[in-house]
């Protein structure tokens, strides 16, 4: 699952599968991925899609949707997930991590309003028992100096009558020596209860534990082999940051791990994930003693996996071009924070065009005008065209490479009272401005301009064009791990995005048009 695709959460119903991840500050809330035969995937769907399940609206960067956990009990699916409101550090110890639950008979909707349910840790998730009773885990998170703030794994009940937490809270899990534990589920096999969990954190230390009890509540017997899965100590390993698991199985008795991971620029180093955490698959089987192993026999990752024995079931290729004729926005496309209404978007007022109205900055948390997806590949191509007429500086429209709102770099179109109309790149390095290139005026009577950013693996570069078919390179070489987690010190846990936006730091909604968005993958 290439391209910000992390904290998997797997499952199978009948002859489908279905993956959950993580979407953090970005809107709709977390993305869910099809598939029939565990090789080919497609996005399907985002279930989070108004305020009143996910309300963002000044959010810190990384903050929003942090580990979803998608399980069905044979009648409706549910689906857990934390909004997550300041994270910090350890320096800033607080987390405010809000735990909700939605639920829905189809996996493409409607999904419910949300059931709150607790904010103690994030990383949620929901075990529906062979006894019909419902049992949440998350971890503990435990803010007071000198504490563990991975305080260990949490169990109670909930009530799905009642729709709410019942009952007593009980540790069931402390952790394995690696530490950080989090992200719990929880799998019944036989006579025992299987706790997986992440630990060793979200980067190049990251791994998957497993314990097992024959009670719900524990105690919890740690695999001898700890752990199942990891990166840790192996920078040759083209797959990196192998860690925060969930499992399923296949109709005929198959059994696959989806986890974390990041695959770095720099080959053969602890490097720069451009692409941020991703989703891969292992293969895996339960020994006679009853515990989990990849069938590799082996405890990393492999890049090549044995597929399973289902039917090919491949999807139609995603068109490169969007045109924007389609009344509805394509599912690829996300917003920053808030929902897109037609307040600041439309694809009507103009046919044949995406339309949008300006408001706050690159830098702002709260309301900004801006449309982007996911890069998925090294090596890709993202273009548009704008027509926009600006009437002062603080009006721009253009084409913008997006990390977060402190990690950007944006060509765009505005308005100074030397140049008139111009083009120029603007960047964010770290929370530092910078303008790489001076303004180039523009012929008021040049309506369109045509943008593109093309990524060739570790640098980026802009391009323009006033015909669609002459380009000129404009600015230097950008370095792609600037928009990576890594950069930010490993405290970001997104990836990098190619998008629109439109600014009217004035207040007056300038609208700009864009006449398409094309997406070129070139590896």
């Amino acid at each position: 699952m290439r391209g910000f695709n992390p904290d998997p959460s797997i499952l199978r119903v009948g002859e489908d599968f279905y993956l959950a991840t993580s979407t953090f500050e970005w809107f709709p809330g977390v993305q869910i991925h099809h598939s029939r035969d565990l090789v080919n995937w497609k996005l399907l769907t985002r279930p989070l899609n108004r305020t009143s399940q996910l309300d963002m609206l000044g959010n810190p960067d990384s903050g929003g949707i942090w580990a979803p956990c998608l399980t069905h009990d044979g009648e409706r699916f549910y689906l857990i997930y934390t909004d997550v409101k300041h994270w910090g550090n350890l320096r800033e110890p607080f987390k405010d991590t809000h735990n909700y639950l939605v639920t829905a008979e189809n996996i493409e909707g409607p999904w419910s309003e949300p059931i709150y349910l607790n904010s103690s840790g994030f990383d949620p998730s929901l075990f529906h028992d062979d006894d019909g009773r419902k049992w949440l885990v998350n971890m503990l998170w435990d803010w007071r100096k000198g504490k563990n703030p991975f305080a260990g794994t949490v169990l109670q009940e909930y009530d799905a009558v009642q729709q709410k937490l019942v009952g007593p809270i009980k540790k069931i899990f402390s952790g394995s020596s690696i530490g950080l534990t989090e992200g719990p589920h929880i799998y019944k096999r036989g006579d025992f209860y299987h706790l997986m969990v992440a630990e060793g954190g979200t980067s190049y230390d990251h791994a998957v534990t497993v314990a097992r009890s024959r009670t719900l509540d524990g105690p919890y017997e740690l695999d001898p082999q700890t752990p199942l899965l990891t990166s840790r100590n192996h920078p040759e390993l083209p797959i990196q940051k192998a860690g925060h698991a969930s499992l399923t199985d296949t109709p005929s008795g198959e059994w696959y791990l989806a986890h974390l991971c990041g695959r770095p620029l720099e080959t053969g180093t602890l490097g720069h994930c451009l692409l941020g955490r991703e989703t891969s698959l292992q293969k895996v089987e339960w020994t006679e003693e009853g515990w989990l192993r990849l069938v590799s026999g082996k405890n990393t990752p492999e890049q090549d996996v044995p597929a399973p024995q289902l039917p090919a079931h491949p999807w139609p290729k995603e068109p490169e071009l969007d045109g924007f004729d389609s009344p509805t926005l394509n599912l690829h496309f996300q917003s920053l924070r808030i929902p897109v209404t037609e307040h600041w978007l439309s694809l009507s007022e103009r046919p044949g065009f995406l339309r949008l109205k300006g408001q706050e900055s690159l830098l702002s948390r709260h309301r900004q005008s801006l449309i982007a997806r996911r890069l998925q590949a090294f090596r890709a191509e993202a273009e548009t065209c704008v027509e926009f007429s600006p009437e002062s500086f603080q009006q721009m429209a253009g084409l913008v490479a997006f990390y977060d709102v402190r990690h950007w770099v944006y060509l765009r179109v505005s308005f100074s009272e030397e140049n008139g109309r111009n083009l120029q790149l603007l960047q964010c390095d770290a929370g530092k401005y910078d303008e790489p290139t001076t303004e180039i005026p523009l012929d008021p009577h040049q309506q369109k301009v045509w943008m593109r950013v093309t990524f060739q693996h570790d640098t980026f570069h802009f391009s323009y064009a006033l015909d669609g078919q002459n380009w000129t390179r404009l600015g230097p070489d950008f370095q792609s791990s600037k928009l990576s987690d890594d950069y930010v010190n490993g405290l970001a846990f997104t990836g990098a995005f190619v998008g629109m936006c439109v600014q009217d730091l004035g207040g007056t909604r300038k609208a700009a048009d864009f006449d398409f968005f094309r997406y070129t993958e070139l590896e």
